[in-house]
C-alpha cells in the first residue's frame, strides 16, 4: 500500500509539474482576452477536456507503441527524463518551453477560432513532455492500483487546469508576474527532480549490475 501511495504522489507531482497550467496562463489570457466570460470558460473547458484525453489516450497506447517500435521501458525512460530535464531547465530559468510552443504556432493560434483545443490544450497542456511523462508512468505502474493512479492524476490536473483558466485573470492578478515565475520555477525543480529519478531508473533497469555492490 505504501509503494502505491508513493507512485500515486509521484504521478500527481510529475504530471502537474510538467502540464503546468500556470505556464499557459499567459497565452490563455492574451488569445482569449477579448472574448465574453462565457467564450472564456468554455475555451478553458475545451482545454481541460482536450488535456484529459490526450493524455488518457497515450498512456494506455503507451505499452503498444513500445512493442511497435520495440522501445524498451528503460530506453524511453531514458530519453523521456533527459527532455523533461531540458524542460525543467527553462523553467527554473522562467522560460517559455520551446517543447510547448513555437512563437509561429502562438501567430497561427490568434487566427483559429478554437484556440482552448490548439494550442492550448495541445500542444501547451499535453506537449511532447507530458505525453512523455504519462507513458513513462504507466509504462512502470506494477499494479491496478498504480494504473488507476496514472489516470486520476490526469484527471485531477486536467480538473485544476480548468479552475486555473476559470478564474484567469483573478490568477494572473493575484500572481502578478513575480508569483507565476516563482510557481514555474518550484514546478521546474521538481520536474528536473523527477527527469533525473527517471534516467537514473533507466540506467539501473538496463543495466542492473550498476544497482550492486
Amino acid at each position: 500500500m505504501t509503494g502505491d501511495l508513493s507512485f500515486s504522489l509521484t504521478a500527481l507531482g510529475s504530471i502537474f509539474s510538467i502540464v503546468d497550467p500556470f505556464a499557459a496562463l499567459p497565452i490563455f489570457i492574451g488569445l482569449t482576452g477579448t472574448a465574453a466570460p462565457e467564450e472564456q470558460r468554455r475555451a478553458g473547458l475545451r482545454a481541460s477536456v482536450t488535456c484529459l484525453v490526450v493524455l488518457s489516450v497515450f498512456a494506455t497506447a503507451g505499452s503498444l507503441l513500445f512493442k511497435f517500435f520495440g522501445i524498451t521501458i528503460p530506453a524511453f525512460r531514458i530519453a523521456g527524463g533527459i527532455l523533461l530535464f531540458f524542460v525543467a531547465l527553462e523553467m527554473l530559468r522562467a522560460e517559455r518551453s520551446r517543447t510547448r510552443t513555437t512563437a509561429e504556432e502562438e501567430q497561427d493560434a490568434a487566427t483559429q477560432s478554437d484556440v482552448g483545443i490548439v494550442p492550448i490544450g495541445i500542444p501547451l497542456l499535453s506537449g511532447p513532455g507530458a505525453i512523455a511523462t504519462v507513458m513513462m508512468l504507466t509504462g512502470t505502474a506494477a499494479t491496478p492500483m498504480q494504473h488507476a493512479a496514472v489516470y486520476g492524476a490526469i484527471a485531477v490536473v486536467a480538473l485544476l487546469s480548468f479552475v486555473v483558466f476559470r478564474f484567469a485573470a483573478r490568477v494572473a492578478k493575484f500572481l502578478g508576474t513575480t508569483g507565476m515565475h516563482l510557481i514555474g520555477r518550484i514546478m521546474g525543480l521538481i520536474l528536473a527532480a523527477v527527469a533525473v529519478q527517471f534516467v537514473l531508473d533507466g540506467v539501473l533497469s538496463a543495466f542492473p549490475g550498476l544497482g550492486k555492490g
